[in-house]
């Protein structure tokens, strides 16, 4: 995105509109034939309209003999809802090199059409068309489009083979991996297709990276099918065996090194009585890549609520300066632990519920407030956010330092946590527990909802409107928890927000040394110390 586009709107400006992105699969039936001896080689080119010339968007890659091709590259498409967005696909019969154009390419049919068409149907089949609005004989394209704004991770996966079945007689095999999902309908989507590795049975095909929507929908159980075929140059490929398994037991048999699957022809199983299988596929690696996600959205699009944008702070930084500058002026060493929940992190990209910003577990401290957002700043690159909202794990480790605190008898430290989220809280159950149990230590939780979600179930946290119990039905010793919506007070100033999130604060810490019956410390001692953790 370019400097200027990052820019506030200038006053009567109408601001560049948020995009959503789609994945474009595509395949076609009934090709025409024009190749002499073998089939034709189709590949499909994508243009976009703009200003009124046709623009090569991507191209495809070249299914060799074949007129039925399914297509593995997908394509990625920026969807403005508002604006007409013309395409059009054409098929080629390619002899360039490696799927490039060339003079010499056959043109098969073409198919135009908006990028709205495709995406208000999700699946559309339109028949090819040749020059001048004639038909290609029976030849049809189908494009399916997929949403992927907002849901989405990546993944990298390496997989090689050992001991596969040799299908051909003067030579080895030269075999090739599918992997395809599983749809709700029982049909099945390829995911990808490797490249051919000749004459190997024991091929280690190049690592390849797609999205978690395009592998498995982001539903890490949905079923997966990989098989493994011996490549013929006529299309006409041997089947050599095929497993299936999920995206979760890839993860767990990959952490377990035990990522190794038998290769099965059931043919082969049900005529052979010895029969094992007809090789092993590995997954060699796996990696979840670096993405930005979840429902606060693309931190590189303007859309996105952790946007980083130069000239103006995004809604998290705002009400995290806001309330830590008036929190810092009463913290002896002004060292904040700035905490993360709900992302997956690095190295394994785990999701973790508690996690440190500055990725120092053993410190998870910052040098001010300043530091609590260069520290944010930071991490945003470094981690996939994901989910749920579980914010009870954070609550209770808080009050572990809480409690550590009440055991020494002494009026020295009192902790806020400060909890920034946009999501309403899944685990409210565990959340009602640990703020019940955080009301008898020395603590405040204040929490403020940014962007427009629904924040109603929050407000049963905030102890306004009677006292909060546990599950249980244990109730709060005293009311520690202050919500509060930031779209309300988004345009208020830093004073104004800071007086409404900490207006409880006092009266909570009065009431917890009251109760506990210990007087404040001399007046040449430091009043207490602050520690508010942001939630990116």
């Amino acid at each position: 995105m370019s400097g200027d586009s990052e820019r506030p709107a200038a006053p009567g400006v109408v601001p560049a509109p948020c995009a959503s992105k789609v994945e474009l699969r595509l395949s076609c039936r009934h090709l025409l034939d024009r190749d002499p001896l073998t089939k034709s080689d189709p590949s499909v080119v994508l243009l976009q309209q703009a200003q009124g010339q046709w623009l090569q968007v991507d191209r495809t890659e070249v299914v060799k003999s074949s007129l039925h091709p399914v297509f593995s590259k997908v394509f990625t498409i920026d969807y403005y809802f508002e604006e007409v967005q013309k395409l059009r696909f054409e098929v080629f019969d390619t002899h360039g090199p490696s799927g490039l154009s060339c003079q010499d390419d056959d043109f098969l049919g073409g198919m135009e059409c908006t990028l709205g068409q495709i995406v208000a149907q999700k699946k559309m089949t339109r028949p090819l068309l040749l020059r001048f609005g004639r038909n290609a004989g029976k030849s049809t394209i189908t494009v399916i489009a997929e949403d992927i704004s907002g849901n989405n991770g990546y993944v990298e996966l390496s997989f090689q083979a050992r001991k596969l079945d040799d299908k051909d007689l003067f030579s080895k095999s030269d075999p090739f991996l599918e992997l395809y999902r599983v749809n709700n309908d029982g049909s099945e989507q390829l995911v990808y297709r490797t490249e051919v590795v000749k004459n190997n049975l024991n091929p280690v095909w190049e690592p390849f990276k797609v999205s978690l929507n395009s592998l498995c929908s982001c539903e890490e159980t949905r079923p997966l099918k990989c098989l493994v075929w011996d490549y013929d140059s006529r299309g006409k490929h041997d089947f050599i065996g095929e497993f299936s398994t999920t995206f979760a037991d890839m993860q767990k048999a990959f952490e377990e090194e035990q990522a190794q699957w038998d290769c099965v022809n059931a043919k082969y199983k049900q005529k052979k009585r010895n029969y094992k299988n007809s090789g092993v596929v590995i997954l060699a690696d796996l990696k979840v890549a670096i993405d930005f996600t979840a429902s606060n959205g693309d931190p590189r699009n303007s859309c996105s609520l952790h946007h980083i944008n130069p000239y103006q702070p995004n809604e998290y930084l705002r009400a995290l300066v806001a309330v830590g500058e008036v929190c810092q002026d009463y913290d002896s060493d002004k060292r904040f632990s700035a905490l993360g929940f709900g992302a997956r992190i690095p190295p394994k990209y785990e999701v973790s519920h508690d996690f440190a910003i500055n990725f120092n577990p053993e410190d998870d401290e910052c040098e001010g407030i300043q530091g609590v957002v260069e520290a944010y700043q930071n991490c945003l690159p470094k981690v996939q956010l994901y989910g749920p909202t579980n914010v009870a794990p954070i609550i209770s480790k808080v009050a572990g330092m809480a409690a550590a605190e009440e055991r020494t008898q002494e009026a020295s430290k009192y902790y806020i946590l400060l909890i920034l989220t946009d999501g309403v809280v899944t685990d409210m159950s565990d959340t009602r527990e640990a703020i019940v149990r955080a009301s008898h230590l020395p603590m405040s939780v204040i929490i403020v909802g940014v962007g427009n979600a629904d924040f109603t179930d929050m407000q049963i946290l905030d102890g306004d409107d009677g006292v909060l119990r546990s599950p249980r039905g244990e109730p709060a010793l005293r009311d520690i928890v202050q919500f509060v919506p930031f779209r309300e007070l988004k345009n208020a100033s830093p004073a104004a927000l800071a007086k409404c999130v900490l207006a409880e604060v006092p009266k909570q810490v009065v009431e917890y040394y009251s109760h506990k019956e210990l007087p404040p410390r001399s007046l040449g001692a430091h009043s207490g110390e602050a520690g508010p953790s942001s939630a990116p």
